[in-house]
């Protein structure tokens, strides 16, 4: 087995003595740092080249720091004036994962940069924290490469934000095969406005 093999199987034991040292230091001295902060290189070498990361010019690796827990309303007093149905406050969660909004929080803050993935580092009772991998799609390095350049066209641009990464198409839906999933291609909206619209074709 290779070295990535080694880690890759670290990783699968993550209450392991090692691992539980290792976190806590991580979570300690990325707890001090700001919230969104470049990496020098990925902290999971393996993880990261999995998803797709070169060590090589044009790929950027950010950290981001996401606070965990529920997403409680904002209302003043906590008083909804409004039915019944309506009056949750503190038990109401986010429909998109962590990792999803570490995607969006650092894609709006390098708009130049075109997010390609992201991966779990560590977390502790407040935090999760990420590292997603970044690309610039207007430097050569990346421009040239056959293999990466497919990110360069407009298309992708903010894919990050619209659902296009592994995590965000996880959160729609996306994920699975099979008849269970049938309903969430392409988009539980599109499938819902087919199924809903009655078209009257003049010659049927």
């Amino acid at each position: 087995m290779g070295a990535y093999k080694y880690l890759e199987e670290l990783y699968h034991r993550k209450q392991s003595d090692v691992l539980r040292t290792l976190f806590r230091l991580r979570c300690w001295e990325d707890r001090n740092l700001p919230a969104i902060h470049r990496c020098p290189r990925p902290t999971r070498t393996d993880k990261a080249h999995r998803l797709g990361y070169k060590a090589k010019q044009g790929y950027v690796i950010y950290r981001v720091r996401v606070r965990r827990g529920n997403r409680k309303k904002p209302l003043a007093k906590g008083i909804n004036y409004g039915k019944p149905k309506h009056e949750g406050i503190n038990h109401l969660k986010f429909q998109r994962s962590l990792q999803s909004v570490a995607e969006e929080r650092i894609g709006r803050r390098a708009g130049n940069l075109r997010g390609l993935n992201s991966y779990w580092i560590c977390q502790d009772s407040t935090y999760k924290y990420f590292e997603v991998i970044l690309v610039d799609p207007s430097h050569k390095a990346i421009r040239g490469d056959a293999r990466i350049n497919w990110i360069v066209n407009p298309v992708h641009k903010h894919r990050e934000l619209r659902g296009l990464t592994a995590a965000g198409k996880k959160n729609r839906g996306l994920a699975g095969r099979g008849p269970k999933y049938a309903k969430n291609r392409p988009s539980r909206r599109a499938q819902w406005k087919r199924t809903n619209t009655l078209s009257l074709r003049r010659y049927r």
